[in-house]
């Protein structure tokens, strides 16, 4: 499947697990481009509940990336999936929510700019 950099999609960690979950593809658009690479960086996303606030390493995301609901997309893990794990496109994340997450990003990990 071709994805690209920002993209949400749903995908299997392993590939002996039942659950898709959704996520943030963040490979750059060289890596996603080229089929040879055969792993992807993916951004875990999940529900959020109307009772929970967003952590200090998420960023909430919602209908204009594309999702059916309020979601959130943690920035603290960066998941290593295999191409063929991931199954379906469902949305696209926002520019401005693609900031908020690359800024989240550099806050979590503490990377000098």
């Amino acid at each position: 499947m071709k994805v690209e950099q920002w993209d949400i999609v749903r995908f299997r960690i392993q590939a002996v697990d039942r659950d898709l979950h959704p996520g943030v593809v963040i490979s750059a658009p060289e890596w996603c481009a080229d089929d040879r690479k055969l792993r992807l960086n993916i951004l875990a996303c999940s529900k959020r509940l109307p009772a929970e606030g967003v952590r200090a390493h998420q960023v909430l995301l919602n209908g204009s990336d594309g999702l059916d609901f309020m979601s959130v997309c943690g920035c603290e893990f960066f998941h290593i999936v295999a191409r063929e794990n991931v199954t379906e496109k469902i949305g696209r994340v926002s520019p401005v929510r693609r900031r908020a997450i690359g800024r989240k990003i550099n806050e979590v990990l503490r990377l000098p700019l």
